[in-house]
């Protein structure tokens, strides 16, 4: 074989085996994605359906990603689920994220202060992410699996972030996802949410009024970094009957001077009511 021909056999794949390998891995990230939106796991038929891909094809990867650790298959139910090694990568991106580390001290400082479960989210797309918890000592308590899910405008965490985007950002979010009735109090109208959202900025905390959960009341209020952009949101959450409508003004101001002094030691600025970042 001449030198030329060796170096061309020797060179990585490329083009279309490149292309199948990028493919294979789009796929199998989109099926953890899945499979992390459902922690009670999924049928193969199910993962099929959703991911739109052959039953064997989706079987293929699954066997895959099992292989590596990143999924488990329960031999009872055949149901396919997250595994540790899933969990313990989603887990760095909580300690590479410094405002994570910073709020937990002030969560455990509101559960102190209310008695009531405190948590923190983030926006992803069209919906709130929970990141952190501190639980109430209370035997009837709110608890939010971490990981968890809500609809921006149905939710404390939510709302507190939703009312800082950009108007470009949050007619794409209206869009997106819509205004579903999550229960009979959600705002499920564009205007009466956009006057609830410049509301929140007046006073510096959102409220959840049963929007999310009959029975479960919301104070929440929005982290910002050094741009006043904003980065999560921090709440306090917990049964009506313990938290009132004559209640949550007081929750409001603390939850919000919680959320300043988290703010201010990320090195972040509270923008004014009136401005809402680029």
């Amino acid at each position: 074989m001449s030198e030329g021909k060796r170096r061309t056999a020797g060179r990585p794949a490329t083009g279309k085996g490149s292309g199948g390998h990028s493919q294979s891995l789009v796929r199998g990230l989109n099926l953890l994605e899945r499979l992390a939106g459902n922690p009670g796991g999924l049928a193969l038929s199910e993962i099929a359906e959703q991911a739109d891909l052959a039953p064997s094809t989706t079987h293929r990867l699954l066997q895959a990603l099992q292989s590596q650790g990143f999924i488990t298959q329960d031999n009872e139910l055949g149901l396919w689920k997250i595994d540790v090694k899933t969990f313990r990568i989603g887990n760095s991106f909580l300690e590479a994220r410094d405002f994570v580390a910073a709020s937990r001290p002030f969560l455990r400082r509101l559960t102190a202060q209310t008695g009531e479960t405190a948590n923190l989210g983030v926006r992803d797309g069209s919906t709130a992410v929970f990141l952190a918890q501190s639980e109430s000592p209370q035997m009837m308590r709110m608890i939010t699996r971490l990981g968890s899910r809500a609809p921006l405008h149905a939710s404390g965490v939510g709302k507190a972030l939703m009312a800082w985007l950009p108007d470009d950002e949050l007619e794409r979010v209206l869009d997106e996802r819509g205004l579903a009735r999550v229960t009979v109090n959600t705002l499920h109208d564009p205007v009466t949410l956009r006057e609830s959202l410049a509301e929140i900025r007046r006073q510096g905390y959102a409220c959840d009024r049963e929007e999310h959960a009959i029975g479960l009341q919301c104070v929440a209020a929005c982290i910002h970094d050094e741009q006043g952009t904003p980065l999560a949101a921090i709440s306090v959450s917990g049964p009506k009957a313990r938290i009132p409508e004559e209640r949550l003004d007081e929750l409001g101001a603390q939850i919000r001077e919680a959320a300043e002094e988290i703010t201010a030691r990320l090195g972040g600025r509270i923008p004014a009511a009136d401005e809402l970042p680029a």
